[in-house]
């Protein structure tokens, strides 16, 4: 596959494009307690709060192809390493925009928040998946990314 040509920048005014974005967020089997409306209303709610704020130690980056369309979206957070204390870099959302998928945007994406991170003197990148996120998961896979920490859930109901 070539390489990519993008423009990758800090959001400006795109709320309704990276809101619009959100289903894709939960597109793929989710654990049995996750409930799809849950997890939708709490991800916009997160995004909205973020466009709205713009929080100390988050940043959110558009990436736009050649022509200028929009065609996805990174979610980063600066965060401190509960064992070393060093600055770490956790990429809380990614998204491509639907009719995108395989062309290599998410991979750009990855390569930016990477990047990125190195320029902010973070140690390590993180990120959480479901496990029904197949395709999420071998594109990470891909860029090198392996399992750190493995968080387990239980539903208290």
């Amino acid at each position: 596959m070539s390489e990519i040509s993008l423009l990758i920048r800090l959001a400006e005014d795109d709320d309704d494009f990276i809101l619009a974005l959100v289903p894709r967020l939960v597109d793929f089997p989710l654990p049995a307690w996750r409930p799809r409306h849950e997890c939708l209303k709490g991800t916009r709610d997160d995004l909205l709060g973020h466009l709205e704020d713009q929080p100390a130690n988050q940043f959110l980056f558009v990436a736009e192809d050649t022509d200028g369309e929009r065609v996805g979206f990174v979610e980063l957070h600066k965060t401190q390493d509960f064992f070393t204390g060093r600055s770490n870099c956790h990429v809380h959302n990614i998204v491509v925009a639907p009719g995108h998928d395989g062309r290599g945007v998410g991979r750009a994406l990855m390569t930016h928040a990477e990047t990125w991170a190195r320029e902010h003197h973070c140690s390590l990148m993180t990120l959480a998946v479901f496990p029904g996120n197949e395709r999420a998961r071998a594109l990470y896979e891909s860029c090198g990314y392996g399992t750190d920490l493995l968080r387990m859930a239980k539903p208290l109901r």
